[in-house]
């Protein structure tokens, strides 16, 4: 199975999630392919379980809206209740974020707008922070590159929440805050070859602050 798209910053966004939905349901292995260019890319979500493995392959750029409340959902690209993904490619995730970093007041205004993010469930770029990982087991990150302004307000590079078994290597992250944000319920976790910068480093973070919180612990770094 191929996704190939051939018209920029037109492509309706029923196009990836209708290709998504044939690829999760055919046995076997599928690959989805982005080509090179530019494809506009509103909140979509690409739900499982799926029957099978899937490449997701990225070579082309994917926008996001530029105006943050064109996304009429808390995450621009989510990744939910999926087995056995690979997502790969020399492409980019361009979430526009100087556009909305501007919203966000939260650390003085208590209804602040939420912001979309990339997002992995179970398996986001975000416009305010990057990439969110929230209970994703058996999986390394490598080769990947993460960039926002280091003036750029609470823009984490990768956070973690609930996840285990993850091994994060030849990456590089210069973000606005934590290059890599460690949070509750995160476990056996190696990071090697990572440059930070601008942003904080490494962080374990606001752990004690809410009720059940859970160990942060086997944290590897070298």
């Amino acid at each position: 199975m191929v996704l190939n798209l051939t018209e920029k910053l037109i492509t309706p966004m029923y196009v990836f999630t209708n290709v998504w939905k044939s690829a999760c349901a055919r046995g076997g292995s599928s690959k989805i392919y982005v080509p090179k260019g530019t494809f506009y890319l509103g909140g979509v979500e690409f739900v499982g379980p799926c029957k099978n493995q899937i490449e997701f392959v990225i070579d082309g750029t994917l926008l996001a809206p530029s105006n943050p409340r064109d996304i009429k959902q808390d995450t621009w690209i989510n990744f939910r209740y999926i087995n056995n993904l690979y997502i790969s490619g020399t492409g980019t995730l361009d979430g526009q974020g100087k556009q909305s970093w501007p919203l966000n007041d939260c650390h003085k205004n208590t209804n602040c707008p939420k912001l979309a993010m990339n997002r992995w469930d179970n398996i986001t770029q975000q416009q305010n922070g990057t990439l969110n990982f929230f209970s994703v087991h058996h999986f390394n990150i490598t080769g990947v590159t993460v960039t926002a302004p280091g003036d750029s307000p609470n823009t984490d590079g990768i956070k973690f929440g609930f996840c285990s078994n993850i091994r994060i290597s030849n990456t590089n992250i210069g973000t606005g805050d934590d290059c890599i944000a460690i949070l509750s319920g995160t476990s056996n976790m190696d990071i090697s070859n990572v440059k930070c910068g601008p942003g904080h480093g490494i962080s374990v973070g606001s752990l004690g602050k809410n009720k059940g919180e859970k160990d942060v612990n086997g944290i590897n770094s070298t």
